[in-house]
């Protein structure tokens, strides 16, 4: 029978890569910085493999996902600072800690609070200092981060009362936009166009909509019409390069209308 690998053996792999004697020769160039990178684009496969609802590519990508901090444990091992027991330790300690109503006397009827909880969990371990604002990373994407400043804005009561408000916001950062044109300074364009993103942002949140979520769905739609009309011209012997543009978005109507007849 063929050995089942556990956690043991990816944690004792791991230090065999980053041996000085006979390890991995890329893997002993690496550090915290260089591997950065790779533990944000793993999860973001992750997040792929879900929304095309494949869970043998979620098996793998949990497993690349996974290597993540065995990697960088490995790394903070070497330098005597901590182990991948003690981040295990860690988290299993404060999931504890955040759900009192599970391992403790606490009770929570709801999602909603369940949430208050963890708030006030968060908010005694003082982790976001003392601004309301504190504890959103800088290292997010950039919708996702507005999203989570807006929400922590609006607890305390810093919100629109509608989002009929926001889409007059939005009306307005527009028309700024466009005097910021006028001007040709790039970088009052760029702050101005910032002010639009921020308040659809808003929008978005204010109708339960995770606007980093609808984004990436944007761009899956987009790239699959996109493809889809280069199929049809390339059916047609013909360049989509070679198309005019009304011939283009008559083209990327037919997608839409595809789409249509597949999802009706």
């Amino acid at each position: 029978m063929d050995k089942k690998y556990d956690i043991n053996d990816l944690i004792n792999m791991m230090a065999a890569l980053r041996n000085p004697n006979g390890g991995c020769p890329w893997d002993l160039e690496q550090n915290f910085a260089t591997i950065a990178p790779y533990t944000i684009e793993e999860a973001y496969e992750v997040a792929d493999a879900i929304d095309r609802g494949h869970m043998d590519d979620l098996r793998e990508e949990l497993g690349d996902l996974l290597l993540q901090p065995i990697y960088h444990a490995q790394m903070a091992h070497e330098q005597n600072l901590f182990s991948i027991h003690d981040v295990i330790h860690d988290i299993t300690d404060k999931m504890i800690s955040r759900h009192p109503h599970v391992f403790g006397d606490s009770d929570a009827a709801d999602a909603e609070a369940v949430n208050r909880i963890w708030d006030e969990r968060k908010k005694a371990e003082n982790k976001g200092g003392d601004s309301a604002l504190g504890g959103v990373t800088l290292g997010l994407p950039a919708l996702l981060r507005a999203e989570k400043l807006q929400k922590k804005a609006a607890k305390t009561g810093f919100e629109w009362p509608s989002t009929e408000d926001v889409y007059r916001k939005i009306d307005e950062e527009i028309q700024e936009f466009k005097d910021a044109l006028t001007t040709n300074d790039p970088k009052k364009i760029t702050d101005e166009l910032g002010d639009i993103l921020l308040n659809v942002v808003n929008l978005a949140r204010m109708n339960g909509v995770n606007p980093e979520e609808a984004l990436r769905q944007g761009n899956n739609k987009f790239e699959r019409r996109f493809k889809g009309m280069e199929a049809d011209y390339k059916e047609k012997n013909k360049d989509l390069s070679d198309a005019s543009l009304d011939e283009m978005m008559q083209s990327w109507h037919d997608q839409k209308e595809k789409e249509r007849k597949k999802t009706a």
